[in-house]
């Protein structure tokens, strides 16, 4: 669409404008999905699951992680896979279409679970339909970023797209608290029987997620079709993938891009799963606290995003990746140090600004390297990256934690990652380069 800065100036105002709506409406997908999981795969839902649903607390954690890695695996396996198949087909929208309203259906349906055990099993199997739909969506959303911009700003669209998800996501969930949650009367006369109140932030998460997602199928155009019948799409696309893996080494680079993103990302993801509990556990946050906490951890991450798309184009996504590595490191072992509260918070902070950038900027890097035509095969495998491997940052930490008796000593296992990850991209080129 817009793989030409100079064309795109030379334009008309018509067409100027046609572009600014396609690209505002691919960034408001990042508003629109981002609900789901803040609102209820991080700190509404999967609280009141835990609490009121679930026989006991302890089980109902396990539970829900099983669920949420369940369709982890999934993605990871079927996301090459279809992204194949949809490349062959030439058209994104209709996946991401059937995989956004499948994730607004199964979350709606989350309006049901009542605070009872009998509802376990249903809301298991909906909260992992949900999220398999949300991370199958993604790699679709994702595989549309080449093709809206020239390569030279392709960070700052990256970065304000993700900085605008958590603005959204945070949006979402402070409607969610004021009108349904922390109030005596919640909106709507929704009563408070059977917590009615709180199963209500599914509808309202559905329904966010429903309206917002529009923008995208509205104004940012779809590529030409291929005509290629679906049932020959699946048996090219499988084809294709199997000789993508086969000949791995045409795309050396890629693949070691990716094992790097698969060891940085997970010191990411268990530094945001396992935050509030090292807050909880070591300096003694209560719940409100840690409302707060999260809260500001995604605000501090959604302005990192932001504002390092411009560095992203300025200096290239590898670098932006890097510096956001060496500042996460910095601080992480700065936390593992300090031992008042006051401390956590003066470090923790600035932390989110840093989670942002990595994630940004990493998919900048991805953009930027995927041949033309192959773009949903590749984030497919993009998305395997970031899940193939999810269990082994929990596993580490939860296995140094009870072998030394202290939690600092298994979130330092989180810098590992970092450093890790830092060391495999500092070998690599930079392809906006």
């Amino acid at each position: 669409m817009a793989n030409n800065g100079a064309e795109i100036q030379r334009a008309s105002p018509e067409v100027i404008r046609a572009v600014r709506r396609a690209r505002i409406g691919w960034a408001m997908y990042d508003w629109a999905n981002s609900a789901f999981p803040t609102v209820i795969i991080t700190f509404v839902f999967a609280a009141y699951f835990t609490k009121a649903v679930a026989s006991d607390p302890v089980q109902g954690t396990a539970d829900w992680a099983l669920a949420i890695s369940i369709s982890a695996l999934a993605v990871a396996i079927l996301g090459p896979v279809m992204g194949a198949v949809a490349d062959l087909g030439g058209r994104r929208k209709p996946w991401l279409a059937m995989f956004t309203y499948g994730c607004v259906g199964a979350t709606a349906l989350l309006w049901f679970v009542e605070p009872n055990a009998r509802w376990v099993t249903f809301a298991l199997v909906m909260v992992a339909i949900a999220n398999f739909c949300f991370e199958m969506g993604v790699v679709f959303y994702n595989a549309m970023l080449p093709s809206l911009a020239p390569k030279k700003i392709l960070g700052r669209i990256s970065g304000w797209a993700w900085g605008l998800g958590y603005v959204g996501g945070l949006s979402c969930l402070a409607l969610a608290l004021v009108a349904l949650v922390q109030t005596d009367t919640p909106w709507f006369s929704i009563p408070k029987d059977d917590q009615m109140n709180i199963r209500a932030t599914a509808l309202l998460t559905a329904l966010w997620m429903f309206v917002f997602s529009f923008p995208i199928f509205i104004f940012t155009p779809e590529a030409e079709g291929t005509g290629v019948g679906f049932a020959r799409a699946v048996r090219d696309g499988l084809k294709t993938l199997w000789q993508t893996l086969k000949n791995v080494r045409q795309y050396t680079h890629l693949a070691k891009f990716l094992l790097a993103r698969m060891i940085y990302t997970d010191g990411i993801n268990t530094l945001f799963a396992f935050g509030g509990i090292y807050a909880a556990g070591t300096f003694g946050m209560d719940f409100s606290e840690l409302i707060i906490f999260g809260i500001g951890i995604n605000v501090t991450a959604g302005l990192g995003a932001a504002a390092f798309g411009w560095v992203d184009d300025w200096i290239g996504p590898k670098k932006t990746v890097l510096i956001a590595l060496v500042g996460l490191s910095a601080l992480g072992t700065a936390l593992l140090v300090v031992d008042t509260k006051m401390m956590f918070w003066i470090f923790a902070m600035p932390l989110g600004f840093f989670v942002g950038p990595a994630q940004a900027a990493s998919r900048t890097y991805m953009a930027h390297l995927v041949p033309k035509h192959m773009e949903s095969e590749m984030f497919g495998l993009y998305a395997l990256s970031g899940k193939a491997t999810a269990f082994m940052g929990p596993a580490l930490l939860g296995w140094l934690t009870v072998a030394f008796g202290s939690q600092r000593w298994g979130m330092a296992t989180i810098l590992v990652f970092f450093v890790v990850g830092g060391a495999l991209l500092m070998r690599l080129p930079d392809p906006s380069r």
